[in-house]
């Protein structure tokens, strides 16, 4: 191989025993490679990023966030072994996730999660939950606007219909939960309640649109239940997004048919979460680099299996939005949510349809343009006042049309109105025109043991609020603490 060339040094962890390891990041033939020695199990090297390119596009989207100003708890044996959130992060809780079961009416064998294979019940009290979300509501300077019920399967808790509500009253402007969808196909009732609770989105475990990969993934073909629950949630308007786990060699050649699928119930589904299968549950060890996908496979599939509709290039870092945070920021003069997840951690495009064709945003927006836009003008206002305030929203607005391709603009969207109704008055009544008219095509890599990065989990958005008034970072929860906490905070189930 040669002189090896390091990218970066991190830590990471031993995926036999979890012991914390110095790692670094290289580049082999086009690929970036993590590896790392454990003094017991010896040397581990795994793919990172199957392409260094991307890579370093992604880079170009690197934001530092701040933190929290009220971190739970204090640093020991520094990072990820001091979750809880410790100063040491450098994000906020833009999610905020608490499992309230660890029951599930499903055996997955590639459930993170690793639900319904314990002996024990793990399932917080209504108050504690109530609790839990305080606690991420607490978070300084910003409170977490979002939460996901997940588990296990939470459908199964009979008061998850109240529990939307108590998310409601403490003051979440967004709440989801993610589902296997099944309680939802079999009770028409449950979903036109959680309507009428005010909740947000059906998180929908989807895996393809055919039954094979739902028996590789899920044991069974349970794909006309998740039908029936989309069409459950149709008829009372509760908005869908699609979670397939990409496993290679299963479901990665149907990526392009969810995406179709997507499209063609547009009216349902606002986006599809795609997520690669995360060596944390039971997925066999030996199976690790044979159904590996990472995000610039994805990509790839994506412009392959769409025939070039969508394209590698239509994709940006999840952490690309933070100029749109940013000046926003620098507007109103409060904090906002900012998205300041490592570069490394999702992808994401919006796409459009017009006639019956996919049109990615990227075709009629300059998206670096509008971006540097953004930035300059936060930079203008921070540096001119609020004499420079006014003028320089008045040159990002007339400045604005120079970002958007006119002629390529779906007819259905008045992009520069939208737009500019964002800037000059702060109408995030537009946003969400915008992303009702849209289908987000996502892609977040969770990690696992072997391509573990501890530069990710400081920067991580995403987070489990705990019984103990813990926050921990999803894949530090899922990597390293959730057998303990569960074990923690459960009974043996047959005390239930």
């Amino acid at each position: 191989m040669g002189e090896i060339v390091i990218i970066k040094k991190t830590k990471s962890l031993c995926p036999q025993c979890l012991k914390p390891l110095e790692a670094y990041l290289y580049n082999d033939q086009g690929k970036v490679m993590i590896k790392k020695e454990c003094p017991e199990h010896g040397t581990f090297n795994n793919v990172y990023w199957s392409d260094s390119d991307i890579y370093k596009k992604a880079e170009e989207f690197n934001y530092t966030g701040k933190g929290l100003h009220n971190s739970q708890t204090k640093i020991n044996k520094s990072c990820p072994l001091d979750c809880g959130i410790c100063p040491e992060h450098e994000s906020h809780t833009i999610l905020g996730l608490i499992d309230v079961t660890n029951r599930c009416n499903l055996k997955c064998p590639v459930c993170f999660a690793n639900a319904a294979v314990s002996k024990y019940l793990y399932e917080p009290s209504f108050e504690e939950i109530r609790t839990m979300l305080r606690n991420l509501r607490s978070n300084k300077p910003v409170p977490t606007p979002a939460i996901q019920y997940a588990g296990g399967e939470p459908t199964i808790r009979k008061d998850i219909v109240d529990l939307i509500k108590l998310a409601k009253e403490e003051g979440f402007t967004h709440t989801q939960i993610a589902t296997n969808g099944i309680k939802l196909a079999k009770n028409p009732d449950l979903v036109r309640e959680l309507k009428e609770a005010k909740l947000n989105t059906v998180y929908l475990q989807f895996d393809g649109v055919n039954e094979i990969p739902y028996i590789n993934n899920r044991g069974r073909n349970i794909l006309p239940l998740k039908l029936e629950a989309i069409e459950n949630c149709r008829k009372y308007k509760l908005a869908i997004v699609l979670v397939p786990t990409i496993v290679k060699g299963v479901n990665d050649d149907q990526i392009g048919d969810i995406i179709r699928f997507a499209v063609n119930n547009i009216d349902i589904i606002r986006g599809v979460n795609f997520q690669p299968v995360s060596f944390a549950g039971r997925t066999p060890a030996d199976q690790v680099e044979a159904q590996r996908v990472t995000i610039p496979d994805f990509q790839k599939m994506v412009e392959k299996q769409t025939a070039s509709k969508i394209q590698i290039d239509d994709f940006y870092p999840a952490s690309s939005v933070h100029s749109l945070s940013e000046f926003v920021q620098v507007l109103e003069d409060e904090p906002q949510v900012t998205f300041t997840c490592h570069p490394h951690c999702g992808t994401a495009t919006y796409i459009f349809i017009d006639n019956g064709e996919i049109i990615p945003i990227t075709r009629f927006l300059d998206v670096d343009r509008f971006f540097d836009l953004l930035e300059k003008s936060s930079h203008d206002i921070k540096n001119g006042g609020l004499t420079g305030k006014a003028k320089s929203v008045a040159r990002a607005t007339l400045e604005l049309p120079r970002t958007i391709h006119t002629s390529e603009t779906p007819n259905s969207l008045d992009i520069k109105n939208m737009l500019a109704s964002v800037i000059k008055d702060r109408s995030y009544r537009s946003l969400g025109d915008f992303h009702y008219k849209s289908l987000l095509i996502s892609c977040m890599h969770f990690m696992d043991p072997w391509n573990f990065d501890v530069d990710r989990v400081r920067r991580c958005v995403i987070h489990y609020a705990l019984p103990d008034g813990r926050i921990v970072p999803f894949c530090t929860m899922n990597s390293i603490y959730r057998e303990d906490v569960e074990k923690k905070f459960s009974i043996p189930f047959n005390h239930k």
